[in-house]
């Protein structure tokens, strides 16, 4: 439970701070009539995600075992591909967010309305969808018959939105760039156990081999229904008895991953500018 509530708010922050950014913004300078285009490319954004979610979810449904495998295990890869691309590009941007953010805007506002819905859409729809699919590649990889695994997604979510809305009141500061990186890193042992899911997903629909070699088997210690084997599943998507391919996967994109995430970068120019202490949300003007 804990790996998916973690996603729903690291995922859920990002977008919360990227609506908290828009509407600041708009007020701060005034214009408060650009609103509602705003609010309608958030509103469309939010159905869309939740579309692509039900598609997913209830879409599959329809397969066959073996094509349910597939599906799932592609699309458990894609997302993993996806959040890896996502958290390496907010550990760099995340400190210029709101700068960013407000170019776009002015050049939106000049554009007129279609604009706003249009930079609205892509800047909160581009969230919405990534985390969809990861939120329904980590449940599928974590669900064990309960609800747990999305009543963690969803408390996720709702501690991110409650969190945007202190942003934006100006009532928490926080270090953006210091809790990215680290709830970042977690999210990439998250993402780790989730791609090794989704091998053992193509490994059972026989799209590729190996479902029978054990790399080991320690459901003896460690039994999958304990709450002790429970807790591993829903944090780390952890299986007492993994093939020597998921082991192997695991180990590949966890260990580089977590090596280049946390190797220092070359700073630009901007990055070596003078910068405020803590990073937060315009207060309401």
């Amino acid at each position: 439970m804990f790996g998916n509530y973690l996603i729903g708010l690291r995922e859920g922050l990002e977008a919360s701070l990227v609506v908290c950014i828009l509407i600041a913004y708009l007020v701060k300078t005034g214009r408060r009539d650009a609103l509602l285009p705003i609010w309608v490319g958030i509103g469309v954004a939010v159905a869309l995600a939740l579309g692509f979610g039900c598609a997913l979810t209830f879409g599959s449904q329809e397969l066959t075992f073996e094509a349910q495998e597939a599906l799932g295990g592609s699309l458990s890869i894609v997302a993993v591909g996806l959040v890896t691309w996502m958290v390496f590009w907010m550990r760099r941007t995340a400190r210029h967010l709101k700068a960013e953010l407000g170019a776009k805007l002015d050049a939106a506002l000049q554009m007129g309305t279609a604009a706003l819905v249009a930079t609205a859409f892509l800047a909160v729809g581009r969230e919405g969808l990534e985390t969809a699919l990861f939120v329904w590649a980590s449940v599928r990889a974590s669900s064990d018959g309960s609800h747990a695994p999305l009543i963690g997604v969803v408390l996720g979510l709702l501690t991110a939105v409650a969190l945007g809305w202190l942003f934006y009141k100006g009532t928490v500061r926080i270090n953006l760039a210091k809790f990215f990186t680290w709830t970042g890193a977690m999210l990439v042992v998250v993402a780790a156990g989730v791609l090794a899911y989704g091998v053992h997903d193509l490994q059972e629909a026989e799209f590729i081999g190996g479902l029978r070699d054990k790399a080991f088997d320690i459901s003896a210690t460690i039994p999958p229904d304990s709450w002790y084997g429970t807790l591993l599943k829903g944090v780390f998507n952890f299986q007492p008895d993994p093939t020597v391919l998921q082991v192997v996967v695991w180990l590949l994109y966890l260990v580089p991953t977590l090596l280049f995430f946390f190797a220092p970068t070359r700073r630009t120019a901007r990055d070596k500018a003078p910068a405020p202490a803590k990073a937060t949300v315009p207060e309401q003007g």
